[in-house]
């Protein structure tokens, strides 16, 4: 994982060796970017696993660009099956966006360029097939803006993932068996008996009510993950990151789990300043959610009396946690249990958070030329997930037309909560169970179980943009559409 002591990058701003940025005045000149999609060895549990990923030319995951920099990637597929690659909550044109309903699949030994100027923020990269997501194909994607280069605090990735043993053509077999699920190993309904009240939020307290979800029974985890990764390591052996006693920390939080929502848990006050890229006012808090693609940038102020720092993610409606330590030079390295003595509340459901935040900088106010509801349904048995009563081999493209200014109403059918991500667009939160506010902007937004979220956007380049939940098992069984755009 990309990491920046505050001085050392000052101090070394013109050759960010994960980045392989460069002054400006040169960038222009410079070969592209290298990546590969290809199959690497981490070790889960003191057990060696081959899983994928997307390593750049120094043997690291993902890409950080500096301020300014083109996207300009060379990706190649080491694998021995074709692939694409999605550049999550990016804006290239629809060419490049890396989805298999527009662009051609990548094959084997094939290097395919890309090129258009990306959006600054935290974001990340994944293969747009659910089997390879869930084998870790997928990456941290961040680009630097000119006022990180200006702080003086240190930048920490945290990527979270789930993660199997079994092949991801079993873990999916297993999940969308539907019929034939195994209910032992599923965990159907939140856990009882949970305290609300402290769930640990700071300020967030008493924001609101469990939106509409209070004593009923959600459907939370789809399928019991053999380990919960934060930078490809488990609390058994967690990644220890050297900081400065007493510094500030900008910590850029992804989720890249296939079917797994958190509780980011930063056991001491900390500020959300920007959810999916895109700047939030700043929020107070020690334990912050996060949904299946979404992100966090959350700022930290380290204790000054040089302790360890752990900075976990706790799996929603289990015990299971992962997380990495945030330790200064001669710190005791605190050993902590992969599971917490009880249950964590549920993330689905528990709105306060997306009520709670608002955008530093709203969409310009202009009339809403088009206004639709999309039903999300679906239920366990048979596991077959769908948008507006379709699945996506049958599906009917949400419509739009080119520069309209559109509000969706996501209403949840479901007893699931949908991670729903928009291709292509950033929208704002303008909704969520009939409270109407100016929330904040992302580009995948968590819908509750027998609930409404609204978003509103302005409809953008004219093509078809992928609409789906990015829960695999979800998209796997057909919860995906296109939204249609026009002239």
């Amino acid at each position: 994982m990309t990491r920046f002591s505050r001085r050392g990058f000052m101090a070394a701003s013109a050759a960010m060796a994960a980045s392989l940025a460069v002054p400006a005045r040169l960038r222009a000149a410079t070969a592209p970017l290298s990546l590969t999609a290809t199959t690497r060895v981490i070790e889960v549990g003191g057990r060696a696993a081959t899983v994928m990923g997307l390593m750049n030319a120094q043997g690291g995951l993902g890409l950080t660009l500096a301020p300014d920099q083109r996207f300009r990637v060379d990706l190649t597929n080491a694998l021995p099956v074709e692939t694409i690659i999605h550049w999550h909550g990016q804006i290239p044109p629809n060419a490049q966006d890396g989805v298999p309903n527009t662009n051609p699949m990548l094959k084997p030994g094939e290097t395919r360029g890309y090129d258009y100027a990306p959006r600054p923020g935290t974001f990340w990269m994944h293969s747009h097939l659910p089997e390879q997501e869930i084998g870790l194909l997928a990456a941290p994607l961040i680009l630097r803006s000119t006022e990180d280069l200006r702080a003086d605090r240190q930048e920490v990735v945290m990527f979270l993932h789930d993660f199997a043993f079994r092949s991801p053509e079993e873990v999916l077999a297993e999940v969308t068996g539907g019929m034939a699920m195994d209910h032992g190993s599923m965990n159907h309904s939140a856990p009882g008996g949970m305290d609300h009240a402290a769930m640990g939020h700071g300020s967030m307290e008493g924001m609101g009510e469990m939106a509409g979800m209070a004593g009923m029974a959600m459907d939370l985890n789809d399928f019991n993950f053999d380990a919960y990764l934060a930078n490809d390591r488990t609390l058994h052996d967690p990644e220890v990151i050297t900081v400065e006693r007493g510094g500030r920390i900008r910590l850029r939080v992804i989720n890249g789990a296939a079917m797994t929502a958190f509780w980011v848990d930063t056991g001491t006050p900390a500020l959300l300043v920007a959810v999916d890229g895109e700047p939030v006012m700043p929020l107070p808090g020690d334990r912050f959610s996060i949904a299946p693609a979404q992100r966090l940038d959350i700022e930290i102020d380290l204790p000054a009396d040089g302790t360890a720092q752990p900075i976990l993610a706790l799996r929603e409606g289990a015990r299971e946690r992962t997380g990495i330590l945030l330790a200064p030079q001669g710190a005791t390295i605190p050993r902590i249990a992969a599971l917490s003595d009880k249950a964590h509340p549920p993330v689905s459901g528990d709105m306060r958070q997306e009520l709670a935040l608002r955008a530093v900088t709203s969409l310009p106010e202009r009339p809403v030329q088009s206004r639709q509801m999309i039903m999300l349904g679906g239920a366990m048995q048979p596991y077959v997930w769908t948008i507006n009563g379709q699945t996506w081999d049958n599906r009917t493209p949400v419509v739009a037309k080119n520069g309209e200014r559109v509000e969706l109403m996501f209403h949840n059918m479901s007893m699931m909560a949908h991670p729903m991500h928009l291709h292509g667009h950033v929208f704002q939160v303008v909704e969520v169970n009939g409270t109407r506010f100016a929330g904040a902007l992302r580009d995948t937004v968590h819908v509750p179980a027998m609930g409404s979220v609204t978003i509103a956007f302005d409809a953008g380049e004219v093509a078809p943009w992928m609409l789906h939940c990015h829960h695999m098992g979800h998209l796997a069984t057909g919860m995906m559409t296109e939204l249609a755009v026009s002239a």
